[in-house]
């Protein structure tokens, strides 16, 4: 066999040296096609888009945009269609407030309120002199100062914040009678107070006025959780962003149906509102006086006995984890303030016949957010 010389390329450095003597271990055969046809350019294959016509390239970028979208889109649609795995817990008792004792577990808020409302928070001596504050074996209660006339740097409140802190847990409250009327801001939450937002927000219980529509259950977090994903809950669900800078720090909502709040719940004997707060997610039921589930009044909780939650935050599409931890059980009862102040309730208040209109309280709450 004949030595032939074939080109040799440098990798490294992109030239083309002499040309070395490399022995063949296979003839080298010429083409057999004959000498006139050999300027014809050879056919381009099915697989090189140089060759393809106009018509089979728009035909070909369709397809590659149709394959990106559903590359796209079926991730989505597989994370929206998933669902936590609510394993069932065993839960022991950890903590529990109640008895005479009751409020020597909490701290006195006692600084300005951050939510401008009309109200003056007081201390612990000042809250039991004012009987604002005071607890007995069978139960406990926080009042607001309805009494002195005239009050117009806000009213003497409360708000107790536990001293004991949560990452996780089943909190079980028991409320015989929730608060309402004009001007009235009530809430049951747990947060971390020196750093929210970034530790969460959790509201059990929390509504405005006369709280007919029904009580919402929230949650607050910095950017990074979302509720637009599947869901199993008997409420009605409001905002998926549950970023405390979107939608006016609205959070994730729930709403619960009219006899979950105020009058209604008071006249039925109040009930249970039971928040598990764990790494699969947040959920929440409502029990109202007489369908308590046995196992509750037993101190053996299993709340995957209890049925569908009245609110349910999967940890879907939001650490829970990482946006809840180092919480307290606080309790207050705001008046006016940047939620119930808001002025579309009073142009129906104040212009309505009976006894919203003339009530004190309204009526102080009205003019601090008219002048």
């Amino acid at each position: 066999m004949a030595n032939r010389q074939l080109p040799y390329l440098n990798r490294f450095s992109g030239t083309n040296p002499s040309l070395p003597i490399l022995e063949t271990k296979s003839p080298i055969t010429t083409s057999s096609q004959p000498e006139g046809d050999r300027d014809t350019p050879a056919q381009e294959p099915w697989y090189n888009p140089q060759g393809w016509s106009l018509r089979k390239k728009l035909i070909a970028s369709a397809t590659a945009i149709v394959i990106i979208l559903a590359a796209i889109l079926i991730p989505v649609e597989i994370i929206k269609n998933q669902y936590p795995n609510y394993t069932p817990l065993n839960y022991t008792l950890a903590d529990e407030y109640s008895g005479p004792t009751f409020f020597d577990q909490f701290t006195y808020f006692t600084d300005e309120d951050p939510t401008k409302g009309f109200v003056i928070y007081v201390n612990k001596s000042t809250a039991t002199h004012l009987n604002l504050t005071y607890a007995s074996e069978s139960s406990a209660i926080l009042r607001v100062d309805a009494s002195t006339p005239n009050a117009s740097s806000g009213r003497n409140s409360v708000r107790i914040e536990s001293r004991n802190t949560y990452d996780s847990g089943l909190f079980v409250f028991h409320i015989i009678h929730t608060p309402f009327g004009c001007a009235t801001w009530p809430a049951l939450w747990l947060t971390d107070g020196y750093n929210w937002p970034m530790n969460g927000e959790i509201d059990v219980l929390e509504t405005t006025n006369v709280g007919s529509h029904g009580n919402e259950v929230s949650i607050h977090t910095t950017q990074g959780c979302h509720m637009d994903v599947k869901r199993k809950q008997t409420g009605h669900g409001i905002f998926n962003n549950c970023n405390n800078a979107t939608d006016g720090n609205s959070g994730c909502a729930v709403i619960g149906d009219e006899n979950s709040y105020g009058e209604a719940m008071n006249s039925r004997g109040g009930g249970v509102y039971a928040v598990e707060l764990r790494d699969a997610g947040i959920r929440a039921w409502f029990f109202p006086t007489g369908t308590i589930p046995a196992d509750i009044t037993a101190e053996n909780p299993d709340p995957s006995s209890w049925g569908t939650a009245l609110a349910d935050f999967p940890s879907t599409n939001c650490d829970i984890a990482s946006h809840f931890k180092n919480l307290s059980i606080i309790v207050n009862i705001d008046l006016c303030g940047e939620l119930a102040g808001q002025k579309q309730y009073y142009d129906t208040f104040w212009h309505s016949v009976g006894i919203m209109a003339h009530d004190p309280v309204c009526r102080n709450c009205h003019l601090s957010i008219t002048r």
